[in-house]
């Protein structure tokens, strides 16, 4: 089949998606420099240079290589990312922040591993979904090998921790392990193991028993709590309309991440219920354009790593959304294209450009 152009709507959303980030990001940083001034410089030179020139590369160059070069490479591309995520745990490489080791120090510049293991985890799934099609019916060959692969990096990402990372990977392997089976039974299996693990993590962390604690008892407004009641007071003070632009007062001295994770509260202040329903629309238009894309794929493989990649991109946006507004436990994890993070923004990017490269091969 031969090769089209990329998929122009799905393209032009990913822009107006990385512009309204941009300008959000920029507005939630001049909160940063309020606490400390000459970080904001540093943060974003690294957005602008890291996130979203590094990203734009790497998306362009995602959508010119043949993605069937990933599924060739699943497994080296999978050793990979466990090895890298691991260097975490090495002194003098990986650095603790938060009280979380996620972050490898390469002096210039500092990466989060577990971005590389989402896309390594992706990438295996749908290669090993692909190749055993025809006997992934069997447990041997399909649900057994599925909880294995998600066992043995959620072992890595829970010693981190990085529970929400896990949550949204699981989320987007068992999405694609069913889309391939079609079979209830398994994802009954799947999800009633999924649960017990996270019961079990609850109990064994206890950092993620309060932030469940959190959520059951709004009125408790200690620990994790703190974060979830400024937000809460930043997402209402906005009102239908918003503060304006650069108008929020919360970012300033009361949301602990104004540029990370707390950022849709920043952006839900300035730009009110309004703004912020569009910024959720454009990523509702994102996820249901890759997912026609998906769908439209000349293959099984395609299919189901732009599906892998939808699913992985806004299972993470809505969690970070979800947790702001008290539906979910707070997770820690940034908005993608928004939320401050060199390495999370150009893995978000490269992973678009995939799902562009994907386009060029679909089916009318």
């Amino acid at each position: 089949m031969a090769a089209r152009p990329v998929d122009k709507i799905f393209l032009s959303v990913t822009i107006a998606l990385l512009v309204a980030g941009f300008f959000i990001f920029l507005s939630s940083a001049f909160g940063v420099a309020a606490k400390n001034v000459g970080k904001f410089d540093s943060i974003v030179i690294r957005q602008v240079a890291v996130g979203f020139v590094g990203g734009a590369l790497a998306m362009y160059a995602a959508s010119r290589i043949d993605y069937h070069f990933y599924r060739r490479h699943a497994l080296t591309i999978l050793l990979s990312s466990l090895a890298l995520t691991l260097l975490v745990f090495v002194p003098y490489i990986g650095f603790n922040h938060g009280g979380a080791e996620r972050w490898i120090d390469l002096r210039i510049i500092t990466i989060q591993p577990a971005e590389f293991l989402k896309f390594g985890l992706i990438v295996y799934v749908a290669a090993w979904l692909n190749a055993f099609q025809r006997r992934i019916h069997s447990p041997a060959f399909g649900i057994i090998p599925l909880m294995v692969v998600i066992g043995i990096a959620g072992a890595i990402l829970i010693a981190q921790p990085d529970t929400g990372t896990l949550v949204i990977v699981a989320a987007a392997c068992i999405t694609m392990y069913f889309t391939a089976t079609g079979k209830w039974s398994h994802l009954a299996i799947l999800l009633l193991v999924s649960i017990v693990a996270l019961i079990g993590v609850a109990f064994l962390k206890p950092y993620v028993m309060d932030r469940i604690t959190t959520l059951l008892h709004p009125g408790d407004f200690q620990g994790t709590g703190y974060q979830v009641k400024q937000s809460l007071i930043a997402v209402g003070s906005g009102g239908l309309f918003g503060r304006g632009y650069g108008q929020g007062v919360q970012k300033y001295t009361y949301l602990p991440e104004p540029s990370g994770d707390s950022i849709f509260a920043v952006a839900a202040e300035e730009f009110g219920f309004v703004g912020s329903s569009l910024l959720v629309v454009l990523y509702l238009l994102f996820a249901m354009r890759g997912l026609m894309i998906a769908s439209r794929s000349s293959d099984k493989f395609g299919g189901l790593l732009a599906l892998g990649i939808v699913i992985l991109i806004m299972s993470q946006t809505f969690m970070n959304i979800g947790s702001m507004l008290a539906l979910i436990p707070l997770n820690g994890d940034p908005l993608v294209f928004v939320s401050q993070g060199g390495t999370a923004l150009v893995s978000a990017m490269f992973l678009s450009g995939i799902v562009l490269n994907i386009s060029r091969k679909t089916q009318s």
